[in-house]
């Protein structure tokens, strides 16, 4: 562009070309051509990008000519149908020599379409945070063992795991990608990395994703359940686009060149041995220093990316059986798995939950969230009962026959010296005080209609008596005879010759 311009502003000058053309190094066909362009327009009209249109375009259109002009036409018409069902360059290519006859051979035609793709197919570059999503894919590469029993081959699947803002690697070989040993990975990516990454992107594979789509995939239960344990979400990459988790996909053709192909030659004979042998090449990878630099993945996510993942669980992620029950009139739900029966909120009663069980623990779910948890274990009793779960009256009762003769005891001295001398003559009154328990838990609880301090003087008038029960108290209660001065006052027996004395007695 800065020749052009020299080239314009000497011309306007009254230099000659031939001085131009020394001046410039550029030859004197060049030269006149680049001045017919002008048209007798000045420099000074021309911004540098309407003069770099008129130049260089110009130089395009007359290198190729018509004919690719009509072959950028027919790409921008039929481009996209590419990606239809049973199109190919063939056949576009077809339908173009149909239109345009004398047009591109197939070679050149496959050359320029793929120009024009990738022209069209940009890429944008994305900062990754640290510790915000770890992305998976199980390989399509499937390393082998020996039996040593049969001989035969075992293939298996290999898992690799990667953290985008370090490039911290992980593998692990399964024999599957079912449930199970998908949980074993993500197991040992966790502990591996120490931490629980926000995110974990995965493709579409059956064990994590049960519908694809675009915005709003649908996981299975395993994904919910594993997010609640470590506190994270699951993210799906969209169907048939592998740059939603492009780091990982690099990370596979890394571990190819560094851990598969230098490992290709040995033979293994066990799952235990083929995983130690990539264990110690994917230590050497991790610690190797990025080209050009003297930082190694493991450098960078030890000092930057460590500190930010999620703190991990005390134990590890374990499958949970899940199956959806009504809670019944009692405020339990019923897993017919072992016939037992686990409580939830009364308030729940009639309501459809969601459990989730295993050997361990119990949890009940409603409206996605959690509602009760109960530990599961060989109990004889088969009814499972959180004194919380109740309501307030039943929670009286249960408390109440949870009750021992000190428990009663207890409660009446807190009352007052009355009532806790009443309890006690209660109990004494037959050879097992056991017996005699419910009635003491029946004039405790007469507090809650008469107030304590009626109670304490009631049991203070039954007490003047031969004998003291719980009907004597209650009848005192009713009929007031706590409130009212002693109907009987103690009478003086005047001194007489005729009355004997209780020293008569002796």
């Amino acid at each position: 562009m800065e020749a052009l311009i020299q080239i314009f502003k000497l011309a306007e000058n009254g230099i000659p070309i031939k001085e131009i053309c020394r001046r410039t190094n550029i030859a004197r066909n060049t030269v006149k051509k680049y001045l017919r362009l002008l048209d007798g327009r000045s420099i000074r009209e021309l911004s540098k990008k309407e003069l770099s249109t008129l130049v260089f375009e110009q130089d395009t259109l007359n290198s190729r000519g018509t004919r690719y002009q009509q072959l950028l036409q027919h790409f921008e018409s039929c481009g996209d149908d590419l990606d239809r069902t049973g199109v190919t360059k063939q056949l576009l290519w077809i339908e173009y020599k149909e239109q345009y006859p004398d047009g591109y051979n197939y070679s050149q035609y496959c050359y320029h379409f793929s120009e024009y793709l990738q022209s069209r197919d940009v890429v944008m570059h994305l900062e990754h945070r640290p510790a915000e999503e770890a992305m998976i894919d199980f390989a399509g590469y499937t390393p082998v063992y020996i039996d040593p029993e049969t001989g035969e081959q075992v293939k298996c699947q290999l898992f690799i795991a990667s953290l985008p803002f370090s490039g911290l690697i992980f593998c692990r070989i399964v024999h599957s990608q079912r449930i199970s040993d998908f949980i074993r990975c993500v197991n040992e990516m966790m502990l591996y990395f120490g931490g629980a990454p926000k995110i974990i992107i995965c493709d579409n594979l059956r064990t994590a994703v049960t519908k694809s789509d675009r915005y709003e995939p649908v996981f299975t239960d395993l994904c919910y359940q594993m997010s609640d344990h470590y506190q994270n979400v699951f993210q799906a990459a969209r169907p048939v686009k592998p740059r939603d988790k492009a780091m990982v996909e690099k990370t596979v053709s890394i571990v190819y060149n560094h851990i598969v192909g230098p490992l290709r030659k040995q033979t293994f004979h066990s799952l235990e041995e083929i995983n130690l042998a990539y264990r110690t090449k994917l230590e050497e990878l991790n610690n190797k220093a990025y080209k050009g630099t003297k930082q190694s993945r493991l450098g960078i996510f030890t000092s930057e990316e460590r500190e930010h993942l999620i703190a991990l669980p005390n134990h590890f992620f374990t499958m949970k059986k899940s199956v959806q029950l009504t809670v019944q009139r009692n405020y339990h739900v019923q897993l017919s798995e072992d016939h037992h029966y686990y409580s939830a909120p009364y308030q729940y009663a009639g309501n459809k939950v969601k459990v989730l069980y295993d050997d361990k623990v119990v949890e009940i779910y409603h409206d996605h969230q959690r509602i009760a948890l109960h530990q599961r274990g060989p109990q004889r009793s088969s009814y499972h009962t959180c004194p919380e779960h109740m309501p307030s009256n039943h929670q009286v009762i249960h408390q109440v026959r949870g009750w021992t003769p000190q428990d009663l005891l207890h409660e009446g001295e807190k009352i007052g010296p009355s009532v806790h001398k009443a309890i006690e003559r209660v109990l004494q009154s037959s050879i097992y005080p056991e017996q005699n328990m419910k009635s003491c838990q029946g004039i405790l609880m007469l507090k809650n209609k008469f107030t304590e301090l009626r109670l304490e003087a009631a049991c203070a008038r039954a007490l003047t008596g031969m004998r003291v029960n719980y009907t004597l108290i209650k009848n005192i209660l009713e009929k007031g005879y706590d409130r009212k001065q002693d109907l009987f006052p103690e009478q003086v027996i005047p001194a007489h010759e005729n009355i004997r004395g209780p020293e008569h007695y002796f």
